[in-house]
């Protein structure tokens, strides 16, 4: 026969074991449901959506949550000069689709702007800008800034009021 302790430690570990499978299967569920408000209802991410990749017709999907953190990385990174879209060192070059669309080259795909963000340059392509900082490998991972450029196009595509300004778009 087991004595009360014994029953008792035996009852405190099968109820302890059973919240941390509780909490095991809340926390694994969580990424795919974590996805800020702002993105499921502004940017209308529940299920992953297709961006265009590359200007071959390449695409790729990014879930909500990808989008989420590509979004608090922009909250993080660019927010100062970035506003909504806009670009308050130079209103007159937003981040909305069609000013992206018209840069040269255009950074309206994931890869241009990687490659924008990697290695800013001025709108019309003809120099280096100082106005956006560099985004080494060091800082941000290829699946960052790939987050990150996804969280803009999608943005630019959905966002009431995403890079409207006072420019020229």
């Amino acid at each position: 026969m087991l004595s009360r302790s014994t029953h008792f430690w035996k009852w405190w570990f099968r109820a302890l074991l059973g919240i941390t499978v509780c909490l095991g299967l809340v926390m694994v569920s969580l990424p795919a449901y974590a996805a800020d408000k702002y993105v499921t209802n502004y940017l209308k991410v529940t299920d992953p959506v297709s961006l265009e990749l590359d200007h071959q017709g390449n695409s790729r999907l990014f879930s909500a949550g990808e989008l989420a953190i590509g979004k608090k990385i922009f909250e993080q990174s660019c927010l100062t000069c970035h506003v909504g879209g806009a670009t308050l060192p130079n209103p007159s070059v937003p981040l909305s689709l069609k000013a992206l669309q018209g840069a040269t080259p255009p950074r309206d795909t994931i890869a241009s702007l990687v490659k924008f963000m990697r290695d800013p340059m001025l709108y019309d392509g003809s120099e280096e800008s100082f106005e956006c900082r560099k985004v080494p490998p060091s800082w941000l991972s290829q699946a960052e800034v790939e987050s990150v450029a996804g969280f803009i196009l999608r943005a630019a595509q959905k966002a009431p009021g995403w890079g409207d300004s006072l420019g020229q778009f």
